[in-house]
C-alpha cells in the first residue's frame, strides 16, 4: 500500500469509502454485513488505514456498521472520518445532538477526521450563520480531542468555495473534493485545487471514478490509453491521474464488492504517476467525453444582455451540462439541483419565456430556449 504524509501521520493513499457498501437485493438500507466485514478485514490486512463514513449513508446504517467492523482492531491502527450532515438544512440547529449520536453509533470516543459535509450553494449561508454555532461547537470538540483533524467536503462551485475559505480557511485542515480527470476541467477541479493550495489545504478525493463512469471507456478511447500503458487497467488510469497530483493525500473509493476492493488494493501497491504524454492522452479522453454530452457554450454572455428575464444563461447551461453528463451515465445527478436550489425561482430555467432574443445573438447558434425546456424536463 502506498502512503502519503499528513501532519506526521502516514495515511493510506487509498481510502475505504463507506457510501457504496455491498447491499442485499439492491436495497441501499440493507447492507451485506458479512461481506462488509470481510472487506474491512482484507483492507486492514493490506494496509488501508483510512475509512470514511457519514450520517446519511445506507439509510443511516453506515456509521454503526463501520464502527462495528473497525472496533475489532486496535484504535491506533486505523483512522475514521465522519461528517456533520449539513446537506439537510433541518440538521443545522442539531450539531451537538448529531455529533453525540455519531459517536454512539460508531462506539468510539473520538473521530480522527471530521468534516462539514457538502458545502454548496444550497447551504453555505447556513454553514456560515453564527446562530447555529456549528463551527464553534466543532472547534470545541477539536480542543477536547474528540476531533483530531477538522475539514470539509465541497460540491459547490468556485464562488462558494472561495466564500467558505474566506470565512473559515484558517480553521480547515483538509478539503474533500469530487476530483477526477473528467472534472479536472469540467467542474473546474484544477482551479479548486489551486485555490486550496493558496490556503495550504491538502485535498482528499471523492468520486475518483465519477461513480463508475471512468471505469469503462469507448473502444477507441481504451485503445489510445493501452498503447501507452498496455498492462494498465482502465479504472487504474483514474487513480494514476490522482497519484500525479502532489496536492492529493487520500483517494476515497466506494467499493461495492470484494472484487472491486481487491483490484483497487492491487492498483495502490505502486505509485505510478503519469508522464506528460500519458497526461495529454488522458485529457484528450476527458475532452471527448465532455464534448459528447455538452452544449457548446463559451460563456461570452451576449445572451444575458438580451434576456428579458435576466437569466444567467451561461451558468444555467453549465449546470445543464453537468446534469446531463451525470444522468446519461446512469448516475444520480444532485449537483445541479443543489445549485439551482440557491437560485430564485424567477431566475431558474423554468422562467425562460422562449422569446428567442438570446438565440439571435448567440455566436454558437445554440437553441437556448430548447436547452432550458429540456433542463426543466430532466429535472422533473
Amino acid at each position: 500500500m502506498q502512503y502519503r504524509e499528513f501532519k506526521g501521520l502516514k495515511l493510506s493513499q487509498l481510502g475505504f469509502g463507506a457510501m457504496r457498501l455491498p447491499v442485499i437485493d439492491g436495497d441501499d438500507a440493507k447492507v451485506d454485513i458479512p461481506q462488509t466485514m470481510r472487506m474491512v478485514e482484507y483492507a486492514m490486512d493490506h494496509g488501508i488505514n483510512y475509512y470514511d463514513t457519514a450520517w446519511g449513508y445506507h439509510g443511516e446504517h453506515s456509521e454503526e456498521i463501520m464502527g462495528e467492523a473497525l472496533r475489532r482492531y486496535p484504535r491506533d491502527s486505523y483512522y475514521l472520518a465522519d461528517k456533520f450532515p449539513g446537506y439537510d438544512l433541518a440538521n443545522m440547529p442539531k450539531v451537538k445532538e448529531i455529533f453525540e449520536t455519531q459517536l454512539q453509533r460508531t462506539g468510539l470516543d473520538y473521530f480522527d477526521f471530521y468534516l462539514l459535509h457538502n458545502v454548496c450553494e444550497m447551504n453555505v449561508e447556513q454553514y456560515l450563520d453564527p446562530q447555529y454555532g456549528i463551527m464553534d461547537y466543532l472547534l470545541e470538540q477539536k480542543k477536547a480531542d474528540r476531533i483530531k483533524y477538522l475539514g470539509f467536503s465541497c460540491h459547490g462551485e468556485m464562488p462558494v468555495l472561495k466564500r467558505f475559505l474566506e470565512a473559515h480557511g484558517s480553521d480547515m485542515e483538509y478539503c474533500q473534493l469530487q476530483l477526477n480527470y473528467l472534472d479536472w476541467g469540467f467542474q473546474h477541479g484544477k482551479e479548486k485545487v489551486e485555490l486550496l493550495a493558496e490556503y495550504g489545504i491538502p485535498v482528499w478525493v471523492m468520486e475518483p471514478l465519477r461513480g463508475g463512469k471512468l471505469a469503462k471507456l469507448s473502444e477507441e478511447q481504451e485503445k489510445s490509453l493501452k498503447t501507452l500503458r498496455p498492462q494498465e487497467e482502465i479504472p487504474a488510469w483514474a487513480f494514476r491521474f490522482l497519484q500525479s497530483l502532489p496536492e492529493v493525500t487520500v483517494i476515497l473509493s466506494g467499493m461495492s464488492n470484494e472484487e472491486q476492493l481487491h483490484a483497487n488494493v492491487a492498483t495502490f501497491e505502486v505509485d505510478l504517476p503519469l508522464n506528460d504524454d500519458e497526461m495529454n492522452a488522458l485529457m484528450q479522453v476527458a475532452a471527448q467525453m465532455a464534448d459528447e454530452k455538452s452544449v457548446p457554450c463559451t460563456a461570452c454572455h451576449y445572451c444575458t444582455d438580451h434576456c428579458p428575464q435576466g437569466l444567467d444563461i451561461p451558468h444555467l447551461i453549465e449546470l445543464y451540462n453537468e446534469h446531463i453528463l451525470t444522468t446519461k451515465a446512469g448516475l444520480f445527478g444532485f449537483i445541479a439541483p443543489m445549485a439551482l436550489a440557491a437560485i430564485p425561482q424567477d431566475k431558474q430555467p423554468a422562467a425562460c419565456l422562449h422569446c428567442g432574443s438570446c438565440e439571435q445573438v448567440c455566436p454558437q447558434q445554440i437553441h437556448i430556449s430548447d436547452v432550458m425546456e429540456d433542463f426543466v424536463k430532466v429535472l422533473g
